[in-house]
């Protein structure tokens, strides 16, 4: 049997080479291939913080990624029509990254949070007052936990600033009445009330929040110090002989997909992954499933604008690493093809997160102010 081979001039024929064999390539130009060059990064030229971003878009491997990463929150906070969701995940209020997030609020850059709860505890921490402290790597985790230390890496969280997270909660519950369901939105906005009115000199996340009517989500609200607060704060009640307070995590799914509903486009920001970013992301896949099972006359939205700052490779399997490309399959995200924007970092949010944000904010002060256009829940 006879075996096709590669011919001098890069044609197969009958033969003279073993399968497998190379060819004499036709080698391009890349000018002539429209091949987009890359410059050197040339510190002399820099002169803010949005050069440098700029400048290392220009580049590769991380650095174009936070380029690229900049441009697109550009365009999603230039877009006066996009309801811009962030997603929340790891501990980026203990890692005193909160007023990064809540400038973004205060902009009007992010129209809604999802978050852990936990990262909404850790940042009510600020919010009264107290700090976070550096680990001291003498220090073994039995002598801390002695001194009610709790340990997040490199970075310390006395057990007291808790105590004083259980008050506000304890006010804030104080206040609440009882015949209205609960829901995580509808608490974090009494628990940014209360700090307007009672934290004056602090700012936070949930403040802003507050301030700007962005609703906050804490999907996996029991996994928090807020939702032991609340548990037992119930039995405080049952001793009491009090109605126990009542909690429907359902309410938030169905305000957050009446909310985005109403949008015309939309914007995802995600730091981390876990429960926040699948839980906002399965609202294209809930409103194809109301339209497609129960018949609802459903606009079938996806995200159009992604941005997601997370090192966690995607052979692992889990969602906090998975690329949009894997969420366009599932009706999340709308195609490139089709006019979606996608920007992806594999970096420690708390180098991405600043840079970015201090980027683009640059930017914008260059800009004419748009004021978004955004639609109500129904």
């Amino acid at each position: 049997m006879k075996h096709k081979t590669v011919a001098k001039h890069g044609h197969r024929h009958e033969g003279s080479h073993a399968e497998g064999a190379g060819i004499e390539r036709k080698l391009h130009d890349p000018v002539a291939d429209r091949l987009i060059p890359l410059e050197p990064l040339d510190l002399a030229k820099i002169q803010s913080i949005d050069d440098l971003v700029r400048a290392m878009s220009r580049t590769a491997f991380t650095g174009r990624q936070l380029g690229e990463a900049a441009d697109v929150l550009e365009a999603m906070a230039c877009d006066t029509e996009c309801f811009v969701v962030m997603t929340l995940a790891g501990a980026m209020t203990v890692a005193k990254q909160g007023l990064v997030i809540a400038e973004l609020i205060d902009r009007g850059i992010v129209n809604a949070i999802v978050s852990t709860g936990a990262l909404m505890a850790h940042g009510l921490v600020e919010a009264t007052g107290r700090a976070h402290f550096r680990h001291n790597p003498d220090l073994t985790d039995e002598e801390l936990y002695e001194a009610g230390y709790n340990r997040v890496y490199d970075t310390l969280e006395p057990e007291q600033n808790l105590d004083d997270v259980e008050r506000v909660m304890a006010a804030v519950f104080s206040g609440w009445d009882a015949d209205e369901v609960m829901c995580s939105y509808k608490l974090n906005r009494a628990i940014g009330a209360h700090l307007a009115k009672h934290a004056k000199g602090q700012r936070g996340i949930l403040k802003s929040a507050y301030e700007k009517n962005v609703p906050v989500f804490v999907p996996a609200f029991s996994d928090s110090e807020l939702g032991l607060d609340f548990a037992l704060t119930n039995r405080e009640r049952d001793k009491e002989g009090k109605a126990r307070f009542r909690f429907d995590p359902f309410e938030d799914l169905e305000h957050f997909a009446a909310t985005l509903l109403s949008q015309k486009r939309l914007g995802i920001f995600t730091i981390g992954g876990g429960v926040p970013r699948n839980w906002s992301q399965q609202f294209g896949p809930f409103i194809e499933l109301r339209h497609r099972r129960g018949g609802e006359d459903l606009p079938l939205k996806r995200y159009h604008y992604g941005l997601r700052i997370c090192p966690e490779p995607v052979y692992w399997g889990g969602l906090s690493g998975s690329p949009y490309s894997e969420a366009v399959s599932w009706g999340k995200f709308v195609p490139p093809a089709e006019g979606g924007r996608f920007g992806e970092v594999f970096v420690d949010a708390t180098v991405g997160l600043p840079l970015i944000v201090a980027a683009v904010l640059e930017r914008l002060k260059k800009k004419p102010a748009g004021k978004k256009t955004l639609a109500k829940a129904e």
